[in-house]
């Protein structure tokens, strides 16, 4: 798909890409996996959302287009609602599925399933418990699902809002890191990341940018 599009679309403007990870949840704050799980934002993860807005006003943002999943349905609402932009479900931008280890906090998995744990933290890209995703097939489905909506938009801004996983695919795809290299970015709730897009592929521009974030989570209790 990809190389099709290189051939007819040579000489396009690039697409820009806004890239945002939810909100916090409950789950994020007990470092419990949540994959496909719908977990709702909390209370600081609300006001994280909230903050975008603000943050995004003047990026010329033409359309945002967000996860299903309730956690980043409700954080691109946060932004497309004060700034009057679209809104599009993309079921292709969802966490990846890591089947029977959703749910567990991420201690419960190294003391359940020690061997598991193992292929999951070193980053086997063929691992796949029962009923998720490989690492393999993830990246896959999330830098397509992203490169298409870049593709229908050369020149335009596009905010797509998502989650951590599909973050760290769209960061090594444009950096050209293998799937099994360890992570040494950030990969915040509510921050905002910036792409370019063309035919050829995803560039970096900017990571992590969070300085609309500061003061938010002070007095946060339990939420």
């Amino acid at each position: 798909m990809v190389a099709d599009a290189a051939a007819t679309g040579a000489g396009e403007a690039p697409t820009r890409i806004v890239a945002i990870r939810h909100g916090e949840t409950a789950w994020n704050a007990e470092s419990r996996l949540q994959g496909q799980l719908d977990i709702p934002l909390n209370a600081l993860g609300r006001r994280q959302a909230a903050a975008l807005a603000g943050a995004l006003r003047d990026e010329g943002i033409d359309l945002v287009v967000a996860s299903d999943l309730g956690r980043a349905w409700e954080t691109a609402r946060a932004l497309a609602g004060p700034l009057g932009l679209p809104l599009q479900a993309e079921p292709g931008l969802r966490e990846r599925g890591f089947g029977l280890l959703e749910g567990h906090t991420y201690r419960e998995i190294d003391e359940r399933w020690p061997e598991m744990a193992r292929r999951w933290r070193t980053r086997d890209p063929d691992f796949a418990p029962e009923g998720a995703e490989s690492l393999r097939g993830f990246y896959a489905r999330a830098v397509a699902t992203a490169e298409r909506w870049a593709l229908a938009h050369p020149g335009r801004t596009l905010a797509l809002v998502s989650h951590g996983g599909v973050l760290d695919c769209l960061y090594r795809a444009a950096a050209r890191i293998a799937l099994d290299a360890p992570r040494t970015w950030v990969l915040g709730n509510a921050g905002i990341n910036r792409l370019l897009h063309t035919p050829q592929g995803f560039t970096l521009v900017g990571w992590n940018d969070a300085a609309h974030l500061d003061g938010l989570a002070v007095d946060e209790g339990s939420a």
